[in-house]
């Protein structure tokens, strides 16, 4: 197995211990630039948004580029900042450079660890499902229990995929380590497949559709079919106990928008599909046909709910995979009051 050429790019990603224990160091020492202080609390100026180019962060997507976040909110000023995968998302929020953010389950368990229950909460969700694994072709894997030993990507170390397929393999297929594994950037796989540097991705959507498209890659397996309930939590909005208790109304704002926006996505999945595709392009000068929209869109579901189950989950898998050493109880991560209410107005 040729993994020479990987083990410089692996190692070159900052260990997602030192990450998040770097971050809460950062978040312990900030003080919030329109919050609360000496003088007691300041007007909210601008909320600083932080997701993915995702089809899981649609809302996010399109509440940015039709501009109704920035309605919503008014007349606090909206900025925003695109990632590739969570840790670095839940990085620049313990920072102070964001206040909200859409992210997966394993970074926010992970925060929730490494801050002691005291860095970050869960507010409501965005997407549920919306991951598949994708094999090369010419690469011999049919199935889950082919993955064995074979270099199989995901978007970054510690991200949500990353943690799943780690567990998948030591757990499920009994393997003693997994250096198979390859943390590479989602833009990134498809070159690498083509030339048949790696064997297979466990990526969230439209990642996983693009692989097919651009690298003639099959879809093996979604990872919904690995849950119990054939439905887990893929993204969820964060964002610190702080700016929740210092500007409730700017986040019951924003999600009065978020709400909207997954109606609409439920509701009008055509039209949100070309507005997504707009969005897209604007974001990473990338287009994207219609129909590998649809598909990765089929395949994903947009709710407002958080699945607390997913997030056990992901606590016990973080143990598995040597992210965590500790036991977690994540009934204190959610904060869903401000959600219950809108849902019920």
């Amino acid at each position: 197995m040729r993994m020479g050429s990987f083990k410089s790019r692996e190692s070159s990603f900052f260990p997602l211990f030192h990450i998040v224990a770097l971050s809460v160091c950062c978040f312990a020492a900030s003080c919030d630039r329109s919050g609360t202080s000496a003088e007691g609390s300041k007007k909210l100026e601008e909320l600083r948004l932080g997701y993915f180019a995702n089809i899981s962060h649609a809302q996010a997507m399109l509440g940015v580029h039709t501009h109704e976040f920035e309605k919503a909110i008014a007349p606090v000023r909206l900025t925003h900042r695109v990632f590739n995968a969570g840790p670095l998302l839940i990085e620049a929020l313990f920072a102070g450079e964001l206040d909200i953010g859409y992210v997966g389950p394993g970074p926010v368990i992970n925060a929730f660890v490494k801050s002691r229950g005291e860095g970050i909460r869960v507010i409501a969700a965005g997407a549920s499902n919306g991951v598949v694994i994708v094999a090369r072709p010419g690469s011999g894997i049919q199935k889950l229990s082919d993955l064995k030993g074979r270099r199989l990507a995901t978007p970054q170390l510690g991200n949500t995929q990353d943690i799943s397929a780690r567990h998948y393999l030591l757990r499920e297929l009994g393997q003693a380590d997994v250096d198979n594994v390859i943390p590479i950037p989602n833009a990134e796989q498809s070159g690498l497949m083509v030339r048949g540097e790696i064997d297979a991705a466990w990526v969230p959507e439209p990642w996983g559709a693009r692989l097919v498209k651009e690298a003639g890659a099959k879809i093996i397996a979604e990872e919904k079919d690995l849950w119990p309930e054939k439905e887990f939590s893929l993204a969820v909005i964060v964002t610190t106990p702080e700016f929740l208790k210092q500007h409730p109304q700017a986040v019951r704002q924003f999600l009065a928008a978020h709400i909207e926006m997954t109606r609409r996505l439920n509701a009008e999945p055509e039209a949100c599909a070309a507005m997504f595709i707009e969005a897209m392009k604007a974001e990473s000068g990338k287009s994207m046909s219609v129909e590998l929209l649809k598909a990765a869109m089929s395949r994903t579901k947009y709710t407002n709910w958080p699945l607390e189950g997913t997030f056990r989950n992901y606590a016990t898998w973080l143990r598995d995979v040597g992210f965590s050493r500790q036991n977690v109880d994540v009934k204190n991560l959610f904060e869903t009051g401000i959600l219950n209410s809108l849902v019920k107005e």
